[in-house]
């Protein structure tokens, strides 16, 4: 009996091999920026992200999805942030820019909208925006730019939370308003 590979098959199976590779070489990367191994160590773990990306890249090619892209873009932004860190010791260290991930998936997830419709629609752009200003809001605080700590502005200013919340929904209701069928 022949078994036929199908494009989605051979897209999930690449996807697959490409996440696998990403996450290793990620893993990599942060242990060796915690100890001091060489260079080398350094540039294959580099090697490995951007192998994975690549296969990431090419299973969306293979099959258009974009979540393969929202995976793929994540990466490529995690892998060179995790790169820089680990070349540049002058940097912040990984703990104190954690808030970059949100920032980056809201990115990643700006890209994968736009890859599936070609136009800017809310459903995707509402929630990219909220994982931006949500990144980039607590990036502000663990870096220490303020005077004062998340806590005590969740404190002062709490009330605006479901305020932000409720204006959020309501820009998601109306991006995904369906025309009524004739």
């Amino acid at each position: 009996m022949r078994y036929f590979v199908t494009r989605r098959g051979a897209a999930k199976f690449v996807f697959i091999i490409g996440c696998m590779l990403m996450i290793l070489g990620s893993v990599f990367l942060i242990i060796f920026r915690q100890s001091y191994f060489s260079r080398i160590a350094i540039f294959i773990s580099l090697v490995l992200v951007f192998l994975g990306i690549s296969c990431a890249f090419f299973a969306t090619r293979l099959n258009r999805r974009s979540l393969y892209l929202f995976f793929a873009a994540l990466f490529v932004q995690t892998g060179l942030f995790l790169f820089f860190l680990t070349m540049f010791e002058t940097l912040h260290k990984l703990s104190r820019t954690w808030p970059l991930l949100a920032l980056f998936s809201g990115i990643a997830l700006w890209l994968a909208g736009w890859h599936r419709y070609r136009v800017i629609k809310s459903y995707y752009f509402v929630p990219s925006i909220t994982f931006i200003i949500l990144g980039l809001f607590l990036l502000i605080f663990s870096l220490g730019l303020v005077p004062f700590t998340l806590a005590e502005f969740i404190k002062t200013w709490w009330p605006l939370l479901p305020v932000l919340a409720g204006i959020t929904l309501v820009l998601l209701s109306i991006g995904t308003r369906q025309e009524p069928k004739k």
